[in-house]
């Protein structure tokens, strides 16, 4: 029996296995709005034997995007386009999750494709917010540092899109707090330079992000899971690492959050991160057994013996493949298959099932 392809469930949802979609942003939304680009790309990934889907990181403001492309649900009529992706990817038997983020200082970005780096004001661009004044790479302008109206206004914002995302028929919502994006920020003392309540020890760096989780789960209903993913460590000396971030994830969990998914870095553009397969897995294995909470590991999962092993040997409860769907977006089907498990074939597409 393979444990990859077995259920795992949390809070009401079942979800049919343990091989789950990672956010992956596509910048191709215009003001905000998915478009049948996002129903074919997340579709497809349903069709493929996904047990979870998750959009890609979705701005809870137009300032909390990290290009003019970036997805959106700061209205309800951008929520409203994401209806029909929802209802595509749960007509599979699949799990639908959006990833609710505030990009903070790495705000204001040009598309990669369109060569990245900082948005000037004339090209489109704005001043990102962040916990404090300190720009992301030498050379960029400043971001403001937020106001006591400005973290209300921000920890508001989550809350109204988890309405929205709960309205709309996502199973599932999941706090982006990582790559060093908002709430990250406020969690490494390299970005958080606050004199305040939410700045200085660890307690009051974790009390921005803390707040958030718990308003969130506060609206998000009782029976549905509520995930966040962390970065582990900064990679850099001096910054947020793996002693922190259990810590936290024990934290997360007080706040009722279900599933913590692990990944590291994008706090500092200097960051040493030493890549290999599966080189974030021992960050995940770390807060399932010390902070007694499910995880999800991420992070150069390519195979499927390497993807079972993981779940097997209790280092994590699911997998989160990113540019391994985007390769092949059957990868779980093919993975069922190796593993001598039964993946969730589509009745369209069963005549070309391997026997």
């Amino acid at each position: 029996m393979s444990v990859l392809f077995s259920q795992l469930k949390l809070r009401g949802v079942t979800f049919r296995n343990r091989v789950f979609v990672s956010p992956m942003c596509q910048y191709s939304s215009p003001d905000g709005a998915v478009t049948d680009w996002h129903l074919v790309h997340l579709g497809s990934r349903a069709v493929g034997g996904a047990g979870l889907v998750l959009t890609e990181a979705t701005a809870v403001s137009p300032e909390g995007r990290i290009s003019p492309g970036d997805a959106g649900i700061w209205s309800d009529e951008l929520a409203h386009r994401f209806g029909p992706i929802v209802t595509f990817i749960r007509s599979q038997g699949v799990a639908a999750g959006v990833q609710l983020a505030h990009a903070g200082r790495k705000a204001s970005t040009a598309v990669p494709w369109l060569g990245g780096g900082t948005l000037a004001d004339a090209a489109g661009g704005w001043r990102p917010l962040a916990p404090s004044a300190v720009p992301f790479a030498d050379g960029d302008a400043a971001p403001a540092a937020m106001t006591a109206a400005d973290l209300e206004s921000v920890r508001e914002q989550f809350v109204v899109a988890a309405r929205r995302a709960a309205a709309v028929g996502f199973q599932v919502v999941e706090l982006h707090m990582a790559h060093g994006y908002l709430l990250h920020e406020f969690l490494s003392p390299l970005s958080n330079r606050r004199n305040d309540g939410y700045g200085g020890s660890l307690e009051r760096r974790m009390r921005f992000p803390l707040e958030v989780a718990a308003a969130v789960r506060g609206v998000w209903p009782e029976e549905r899971p509520l995930f966040v993913r962390i970065s582990a460590t900064d990679w850099a000396e001096g910054g947020w690492g793996p002693d922190d971030a259990v810590g936290f994830a024990g934290k997360l969990k007080e706040a009722g959050v279900d599933l913590v998914d692990c990944s590291s870095g994008g706090l500092v553009p200097t960051a040493q991160v030493p890549v290999g397969p599966g080189y974030q897995t021992p960050f995940a294995a770390r807060v399932r057994r010390e902070a007694g909470v499910a995880s999800g590991a991420v992070g150069m999962i390519t195979e499927p013996y390497q993807a079972e092993q993981i779940v097997a040997t209790g280092e994590a409860d699911a997998v989160l493949l990113a540019r391994a769907l985007l390769r092949d977006p059957y990868w779980p089907l093919h993975a069922a298959h190796a593993l001598g498990a039964e993946g969730a074939w589509p009745n369209q597409y069963l005549r070309a099932r391997p026997h």
